[in-house]
């Protein structure tokens, strides 16, 4: 991972992107667990799908204050606290001896995580040259791709083998790691403009911001009505057990590092906006695929290696928009739109968890597809009213 941008200090991206994967294991670790947490703790599958929506509420609900609020303190201090945060929430899951015990957790690793992901963001675009924003963009979520490759396949092989409170254990370890590497790898003193309160109600007023910010929502609220429930979907049409989900997840994981690279690239020479519309354009036509397994296990795989690809190569492209359209409100709109990742899986997995309870698992890849219709309306429509990204970023 190469991080030669000018103004970047050298080791800050992979230090940032190495967070994001704690980050997105310790968030999205559920969705390969969901059959023994909901077995141990006696609750449905859609209940089970709770664990992620509270942490997804509790994210969007949280970042947008805790990012505003700690806007005077340096960057350093808040990403090495919330990644501490973070960890403790961690902890607090392992030890979840009911389900309310364990909703309640995942609201305070939220909180830690989202005074982590939007603040190194937000660092990583205003020290990287313009032209640059995209690639360096996703260069930094990477962690969050690789998280999908290597993290939850990881943590739902340890759930399944040792029970999934060791697999929250791994991620508090591994937190605690990261906080200490933040606190001695980022630089103190880095000077931004600090953002306040009132920069995130000048934002939530701001009508075309907010619909450019809120089609991350969208799209991923679409993604996720199959994904959340992609293991149970996987043993129930497919037969696969816990090796089996495993590799569907590691498969998943790689499509998501290729089209997050890929696109990354790709929305610095197309333009944002371009790059947006065909990634909703894809997944209106893949998604429905899902309704028709059982496939054979080498074509399903290359379905969801190209599902996730389209699916989760959006991040760079969407970043890099609200960024040129935030100005020095953007560690404000990043924020909102870190926010608006776990809204998406909030509302994905509450839709998904209805279709399940009415229709069956095999009606999941069709209500995403449906759904993701709503995401390429909402980045037609935010282009009319805010044009200026719709070419390439650099001449």
């Amino acid at each position: 991972m190469s991080d030669t941008a000018p103004g970047l200090p050298r080791g800050l991206v992979p230090v940032l992107s190495a967070a994001n994967f704690v980050v997105g294991m310790g968030a999205f670790v559920i969705v390969g667990m969901l059959g023994p947490l909901s077995r141990d703790l006696a609750m449905t599958p859609s209940q089970a799908g709770w664990v992620l929506t509270s942490y997804a509420i509790a994210y969007a609900l949280l970042s947008p204050i805790l990012v505003s609020g700690t806007g005077r303190f340096g960057r350093r201090r808040v990403m090495a606290i919330g990644m501490t945060v973070f960890g403790l929430g961690a902890v607090a899951s392992a030890l979840a001896p009911t389900p309310g015990w364990l909703f309640a957790a995942r609201v305070l690793a939220a909180a830690g995580a989202g005074m982590t992901t939007p603040v190194g963001a937000a660092v990583a675009a205003g020290l990287a040259p313009p032209q640059d924003r995209g690639k360096v963009l996703a260069q930094v979520f990477l962690g969050l791709t690789l998280a999908g490759v290597f993290g939850v396949p990881a943590g739902t092989w340890v759930a399944y083998t040792y029970g999934w409170r060791a697999a929250f254990g791994i991620v508090a370890v591994l937190a605690g790691v990261s906080a200490a590497v933040l606190w001695v790898r980022v630089p103190a003193g880095l000077s931004f403009q600090p953002v306040r309160l009132s920069d995130l109600g000048s934002v939530l007023r701001n009508g075309r911001l907010m619909l450019a910010i809120g089609f991350t929502a969208m799209f991923l609220g679409a993604i996720y009505v199959p994904f959340t429930y992609l293991a149970p979907l996987l043993e129930a049409r497919m037969g696969l057990g816990r090796d089996g989900v495993t590799a569907a997840l590691v498969v998943c994981g790689l499509g998501a590092v290729t089209g997050n690279l890929a696109f990354g690239w790709l929305s610095d020479r197309l333009g944002p906006f371009r790059t947006l519309v065909a990634l909703a354009c894809g997944q209106v036509a893949i998604m429905p695929l899902l309704s028709l397994l059982p496939f054979p296990l080498g074509l399903a795989m290359a379905l969801f290696f190209v599902w996730n690809a389209v699916g989760f190569g959006f991040n760079a492209a969407q970043q890099l928009r609200l960024v040129t359209m935030a100005g020095v409100q953007a560690p404000v709109a990043l924020a909102l739109n870190a926010a608006c990742i776990y809204v998406g899986a909030a509302v994905g997995s509450v839709i998904g968890g209805q279709v399940v309870a009415t229709a069956g698992l095999g009606a999941l890849g069709l209500a995403g597809g449906g759904t993701a219709l709503i995401a390429v309306g909402a980045i037609i429509l935010s282009n009319r009213l805010s044009p200026v990204d719709s070419g390439p970023s650099r001449p």
